[in-house]
């Protein structure tokens, strides 16, 4: 069964909740991206595998979680609580099953879960992403699924908020088969280090944009 790769940075709060919540048969391997509120440890206490990547950035937890990994499989998601575990089943299942090489959640919100700013910026590049590749996807979300060796093989480089993007990318490029399933998408628990502001956002764009670039 996949391995699910966790970036982490200070969600103590969510780590038992998300920890909890994932399938059966689905390995945690938590990234901690020198959190100073001892997530690590906590997940660690839980059961969960912990890797330390002291490098600041989205894309290097989630390089370092892909290095980490073992299964064929590997997906993310985010470790604040936003998304219900259970859906990486519907995620994962077409992968698996060798119906598609890389899965998309697209998230379906609940009231106050996604700002509108944040929404905006997603529906920008999810447009730009189709007029520049013709992948009908509706959200960059960060759940998804993907052989390991095939995340591996087209060489994802931003280690920062552009490596969501430039997965996709690179795996357009390399003729892989994307397909996308919603999922639920919940409030996180704790503040936001990017969708929550706006400059987080505008940070985010930005990397996304210097990748479309």
């Amino acid at each position: 069964m996949p391995d699910v790769i966790l970036p982490v940075l200070d969600e103590a709060g969510a780590i038992p909740g998300v920890l909890a919540g994932l399938p059966v048969g689905f390995t945690p391997i938590v990234v901690d991206n020198a959190s100073t509120d001892g997530s690590g440890d906590i997940a660690r206490a839980l059961g969960a595998r912990v890797v330390l990547e002291t490098r600041r950035g989205f894309g290097a937890a989630c390089h370092a979680g892909l290095l980490a990994a073992t299964d064929d499989v590997v997906c993310f998601m985010d470790c604040d609580g936003s998304f219900d575990g259970a859906d990486l089943v519907k995620v994962a299942a077409p992968v698996l099953a060798g119906d598609s090489d890389l899965v998309m959640g697209a998230r379906r919100a609940s009231k106050g879960a996604w700002p509108v700013h944040a929404r905006v910026a997603n529906r920008f590049l999810a447009w730009e992403l189709r007029r520049r590749t013709r992948v009908t996807l509706t959200d960059l979300g960060p759940m998804r699924a993907i052989r390991r060796v095939d995340l591996l093989a087209i060489g994802v480089e931003d280690r920062r908020f552009g490596w969501p993007l430039e997965m996709v990318l690179r795996a357009s490029l390399a003729g892989l088969r994307i397909d996308e399933v919603d999922v639920g998408y919940e409030p996180r628990i704790g503040r936001s280090k990017v969708t929550g502001t706006l400059q987080g956002t505008a940070r985010a764009v930005q990397d996304m944009a210097k990748v479309l670039r």
